[in-house]
């Protein structure tokens, strides 16, 4: 059956954008639009809920959206750049990529970015903008308007909670959980980028000032920054999993351990991931998330327009439908998608409110209030120097 947005909320929708001469306008030259949306095609929930999207929209907008399934952003960043190098400064064939990171930047840099344009999105009045938002900064980068966030990833650690009744409350803590349970935790290796994380979560717990972790890697704070976390690490290893000697090769490895009763702690960077491997049975009915007291790693997904896309008021309407309330509480649904929403519920009136408080809950799937602040990812040079310092001390 097919699910769509309630009556009084579909109205809403239409009705609020006639308020701005400047938007109904957008809605007039979108009207009968096709979108094409680059995004990764991995993941099927992903794909479904964006075919729900493309539904929605041509019932309020007349905007059709078609996904364009890829294994890598750089695919459609390399086509936006073939085409401006060809001088098809219009009529583009890439409208919005599901984009972050690298990415963006490079096309920021570039000049291959429609915007500033997230102020102008009638929805944007919940989310926060403010400076050191998740969603105003993405990976170090500012965002300053010109990609639109859709759902937020957050670093979360899992616990088989039969065995494990109080789990670390920091990352200076697993040493001495580790010491007292010797061989029951592991990490991704870091060649993974769940291993990856892991240690960028440590080491801004750790380092003496986190705000350098803002800035690009040099060899001067590099190493004045992961001192302590080299030490914290030195004194963790012997009591890991196989003596620190071997890692899970990725997060379906480690999960596979925890179900086994292998190992009793694992890691996720999706919060509804731990009920959603309760439901498919892979993983134990007693597994619970938990995050350090000064809370974890997240980013946020944007959305991006180029600055030639052929559908631009299209993937507009398109972006400002995905900060719709309902929207976000469709898609934080854990039986839809499970990903968490980015608007910030204060800014939420009580009927928006209810659509979240309507969702249906697991024992396993924590409230957002319950994962702490959200941290920011260090500027993305800093992953590679730490993986590869880390293969240098550990793996020769």
């Amino acid at each position: 059956m097919r699910q769509t947005l309630s009556a009084a909320l579909a109205a809403a929708l239409i009705a609020t954008p006639a308020l701005a001469d400047s938007w109904q306008d957008t809605l007039d030259a979108a009207g009968g639009q096709t979108v094409y949306w680059n995004a990764w095609g991995g993941d099927e929930r992903t794909n479904a809920f964006i075919a729900w999207v493309s539904e929605q929209t041509t019932d309020l907008y007349g905007v059709s959206v078609r996904q364009v399934k890829l294994t890598d952003t750089a695919e459609a960043v390399t086509r936006v750049i073939s085409e401006k190098a060809a001088g098809k400064d219009a009529g583009g064939s890439v409208d919005m990529i599901w984009i972050n990171g690298p990415n963006f930047l490079s096309m920021k840099e570039q000049g291959l970015l429609h915007g500033p344009f997230v102020a102008n999105l009638p929805n944007s009045k919940y989310l926060d903008l403010s400076g050191n938002s998740p969603n105003s900064v993405d990976f170090t980068v500012p965002v300053d308007g010109m990609e639109s966030p859709w759902r937020l990833a957050k670093f979360v650690f899992n616990h088989d909670s039969a065995r494990v009744e109080t789990p670390p409350a920091s990352m200076a803590g697993f040493v001495d959980w580790a010491a007292d349970n010797p061989g029951r935790f592991t990490h991704p290796d870091p060649s993974n980028f769940m291993g990856a994380t892991f240690l960028k979560q440590a080491l801004i717990e750790l380092t003496p000032n986190a705000a350098v972790l803002q800035e690009p890697v040099t060899d001067a704070n590099f190493d004045a920054a992961t001192a302590p976390l080299w030490d914290w690490y030195d004194a963790l290893r012997p009591n890991l999993w196989r003596g620190g000697e071997a890692f899970p090769e990725n997060q379906s490895v480690q999960d596979r351990l925890l179900n086994d009763g292998e190992i009793d702690i694992a890691m996720s960077f999706d919060p509804a991931s731990t009920a959603g491997g309760i439901a498919a049975g892979l993983l134990p009915e007693t597994t619970r998330v938990f995050v350090p007291e000064n809370g974890t790693i997240g980013n946020v997904s944007f959305v991006a327009i180029p600055y030639n896309a052929a559908n631009l008021e299209g993937a507009m309407v398109v972006a400002n439908f995905l900060l719709a309330p309902e929207t976000q509480a469709h898609m934080q649904n854990i039986e839809v998608l499970g990903s968490y929403s980015v608007l910030d519920p204060a800014k939420l009136d009580e009927a928006s409110r209810a659509a979240f408080d309507a969702l249906p809950t697991a024992p396993a799937l924590p409230e957002l209030d319950a994962l702490g602040p959200t941290l920011l990812e260090p500027h993305a040079s800093w992953m590679a120097r730490l993986t590869a310092e880390w293969a240098e001390r550990y793996t020769k």
